[in-house]
């Protein structure tokens, strides 16, 4: 399935219903009361109903004992016509268990929004096989549930690529942004608002002029899971497309994300795509830390593989970051490295 070819799924508006599922982790069993921050300012400033699926709540460590539930829950809710839209309670690190129990067929014939990241990653890449159009974006505990309401950047890309079916237009910076953590197993912590400070800023890290490509990709450690599965792309699936990737708060070595780099190029993956777009690292790290990753992007591109002229983007507001924009799979953006900027030139919905 080309990546031109994914089917969009319908707009969201106000009324409509939103199917929650716990894919990986049982965060909403382990701390209730997050999962409920998020089921609550998602329904008030949406203006939406959000329903959880029969597994959802259930204990992380019934979850974890059976994936089997957990895609059932996934396959039930894109076949149920009375839910509208699906989002990921929270990621994990197990997702790609529940790989022999997805059934295609069912995302394929009931198509509809499905927005989540992290280990979200693997079930967003069944979508792509199934030739259905996802959202890498925020899940319930980790985004809707910011601590004493939304951050506006985010709430501001969920509504423009999720509730309006116009072409996105441009995806600003966030001028702002935290890496505070804090600790989920005391409550009294949702009362505490996270402190903002001026963001970094994107960074150029090679390129000149425009570039357009259609977007695939992911959380970098949840990917290289997927590698050698079912769920991989064709090879022709990476042409002209623009690969964006980020990494989680656990921060692979540096060797590690080195590899994996080296992966895609064997595969000739950085001979056939566009440009690149990196994520802020997720986690409180150093900005000398964050550069470390930025330099061997580069460095594992243009000097290993000899890939000198594609757009390379690092430091940006997508997944493990807050806030973060919604990267919509499938949908034809073109960066503009001299004014650092990219358009989203099409609709993410219909």
């Amino acid at each position: 399935m080309l990546l031109s070819n994914l089917k969009k799924p319908k707009s969201l508006k106000s009324g409509d219903t939103i199917a929650t599922v716990s894919l990986s982790w049982g965060g909403p069993g382990t701390f209730s009361y997050r999962y409920e921050a998020g089921k609550k300012q998602l329904e008030e400033v949406f203006g939406v109903k959000v329903v959880e699926m029969p597994n959802t709540c259930k204990p992380d460590e019934w979850l974890q004992q059976n994936p089997q539930a957990r895609a059932d829950d996934l396959m039930q809710a894109f076949s149920d016509p009375n839910i509208d839209a699906i989002f990921s309670t929270i990621g994990g690190d197990d997702s790609i268990r529940l790989l022999p129990y997805f059934d295609l067929e069912v995302i394929k014939n009931n198509p509809k929004i499905f927005m989540g990241y992290s280990d979200t990653t693997v079930s967003h890449f069944a979508c792509l096989k199934a030739g259905l159009a996802s959202f890498y974006g925020p899940s319930i505990m980790s985004g809707f549930a910011e601590n004493c309401g939304l951050f506006s950047y985010m709430e501001s890309s969920v509504r423009q690529t999720l509730f309006s079916n116009s072409p996105i237009g441009l995806i600003p910076q966030a001028e702002e942004w935290t890496d505070e953590r804090l600790d989920w197993s005391n409550a009294e912590n949702q009362k505490v608002r996270r402190p903002l400070h001026k963001a970094l800023g994107w960074k150029l890290l090679q390129g000149n002029g425009k570039a357009r490509g259609r977007l695939i990709g992911g959380c970098f450690e949840v990917i290289e899971t997927i590698k050698s599965t079912d769920l991989w792309p064709h090879k022709e699936v990476w042409n002209d497309a623009i690969l964006f990737l980020e990494i989680s708060e656990e921060s692979p070595p540096e060797i590690i994300f080195k590899r994996g780099l080296r992966n895609y190029g064997a595969q000739g993956v950085f001979d056939q795509i566009n440009g690149i777009l990196f994520g802020r690292p997720g986690g409180s790290l150093p900005v000398n830390e964050i550069q470390k990753y930025d330099e061997i992007l580069r460095s594992v591109v243009a000097d290993e593989y000899g890939v000198k002229d594609i757009p390379i983007i690092s430091q940006m507001d997508f997944g493990h970051c807050d806030p973060m924009f919604v990267v919509p799979y499938s949908a034809e953006i073109e960066i503009d490295c001299d004014e650092l900027n990219i358009h989203i030139l099409d609709q993410a919905v219909v």
